[in-house]
C-alpha cells in the first residue's frame, strides 16, 4: 500500500483547528507559543488534549512542571497568534506584546483575549514529532465572550 502524500496533506489540513496561546511558567522564565492542534478531552473531569512540538522549549517546561494554559485568542488577534508562532531563538520575550496577569496556578493568561484555562498534565503520549499532552482544568478566567480565531480564517497551513 502506497500513501498518497498530496492527497493526506489535503485531507489533514481540511481538520478544523483553533488558535490558542499556551502559556508555561517554570521559575522566573515566562514562555508561550500559538498552539492549533487543541482539543476538548472530557466534561468530567475537565480536560483538553494538546499536541506540542517535541523539540520545543515549552515542551521541557510543561514535562517539568506539568502545567500550562490556554489562552483562547478573538476573531480579530491573528497579529499575536503571529507574534507566538515564530520560532525564537531563546525563552521569553513574546509575552512582552502582550499583557498578562499570573492565574490561581501562577501561568500567564492574557488579559486582551477570550479568556483563558490552567491546567494540570494528568497524562502524556510520545509517538511522532510531538507529544500529546493532557491537561486537566483547575482554573478557568473568561475577560470576554466573542468569536474565536481559528486557522483556516488566518490563510495559514499547520498540518498535512
Amino acid at each position: 500500500m502506497t500513501l498518497d502524500l498530496e492527497a493526506k496533506k489535503t485531507l489533514l489540513r481540511k481538520i478544523p483547528h483553533g488558535l490558542f496561546i499556551c502559556g508555561v511558567r517554570e521559575g522566573n522564565d515566562v514562555n508561550g507559543f500559538t498552539a492549533s492542534w487543541v482539543t476538548q478531552g472530557s466534561f468530567e473531569p475537565p480536560l483538553v488534549v494538546m499536541a506540542v512540538k517535541a523539540d520545543g522549549s515549552s515542551h521541557g517546561i510543561i514535562k517539568r512542571t506539568r502545567r500550562f494554559s490556554l489562552n483562547v485568542l478573538r476573531a480579530d488577534q491573528k497579529d499575536l497568534a503571529a507574534v507566538f508562532f515564530k520560532p525564537q531563538k531563546a525563552l521569553g520575550g513574546r509575552f512582552e506584546t502582550a499583557p498578562f496577569k499570573f492565574g490561581e496556578l501562577g501561568l500567564p493568561i492574557l488579559e486582551d483575549c477570550i479568556g483563558g484555562v490552567e491546567c494540570e498534565l494528568i497524562g502524556e503520549v510520545v509517538h511522532g514529532d510531538h507529544t500529546v499532552f493532557v491537561g486537566q482544568v483547575k482554573a478557568a478566567h473568561l475577560n470576554e465572550d466573542s468569536e474565536a480565531l481559528n486557522l483556516s480564517s488566518t490563510g495559514w497551513n499547520y498540518g498535512g
